[in-house]
């Protein structure tokens, strides 16, 4: 049985060989002697979209498989899919209004509100009923997020080259609107429908503060890059 994503010509995404009979058989193995708790702590998938920060034409489907640290912090490893093949493709940081507001003002810009995620319906959690995550869903709607993509699937890449690429929430404003193709696409494989969705969310209450350094692109028109670049090695840095 092969371990790799495969497209209709057979490629495989990642490349690589199928696992051994072996390789089966110690996962199993080790399924059952190891705890795997982090991994089992991850209580929640949530279906949503991302955008570039460099380039909100660029927008992917996300699988956030959310972890709850406390009330104040969640963790998510985000797939390509709900599939069992899914490619990790990065890991968002979720905090509540009352840590977000503690963090530095450079430290801000790199996040952004769920606000409009929320009330638009975009954020969804496949096959869970509406009336199940409202509460939930109103106080994540004033929440913000850090999302640090890996592996740049939507331009082709195999494998998860490159430095990481800072990620948007999408906003009602120009490019920040996701393609209604893209939403469509969703909304058919899950049965769902987004507008309903929105509709049964006009409840929801806006959050009375939305933090102008969140969404910087918003604000100011500007993004932020990683780029690699050589640097001599020191024994000893300064920290932090």
């Amino acid at each position: 049985m092969a371990a790799t994503t495969t497209r209709s010509h057979g490629e495989q995404i990642p490349p690589g060989k199928a696992m051994t009979t072996e390789q089966h058989i110690l996962d199993k193995g080790a399924q059952m002697l190891q705890s795997l708790k982090p991994i089992k702590q991850m209580n929640q998938h949530v279906c949503t979209f991302a955008l570039y920060n460099h380039d909100m034409n660029r927008q992917i489907e996300t699988h956030h498989y959310v972890t709850r640290l406390n009330q104040d912090f969640l963790q998510c490893a985000v797939y390509d899919s709900d599939h069992s093949t899914a490619r990790l493709i990065g890991v968002e940081y979720i905090v509540s209004d009352r840590i977000f507001e503690t963090l530095p003002k450079e430290e801000q810009k790199l996040w952004h509100s769920h606000a409009y995620e929320v009330k638009s319906g975009l954020w969804v959690n496949p096959r869970v009923p509406e009336m199940v995550v409202k509460n939930d869903l109103d106080n994540f709607a004033k929440t913000y997020g850090k999302f640090w993509c890996t592996w740049q699937i939507d331009r082709g890449d195999k494998l998860p080259v490159g430095p990481p690429s800072l990620m948007m929430s999408p906003q009602a404003v120009n490019l920040g609107m996701v393609k209604p193709e893209l939403i469509q696409k969703r909304d058919d494989r899950y049965n769902i429908s987004t507008d309903a969705i929105k509709r049964t969310r006009l409840e929801i209450a806006e959050p009375e503060w939305i933090n102008p350094e969140a969404d910087y692109w918003k604000q100011h028109g500007k993004c932020f890059e990683i780029h690699v670049e050589d640097v001599e090695m020191k024994k000893i840095a300064p920290f932090p």
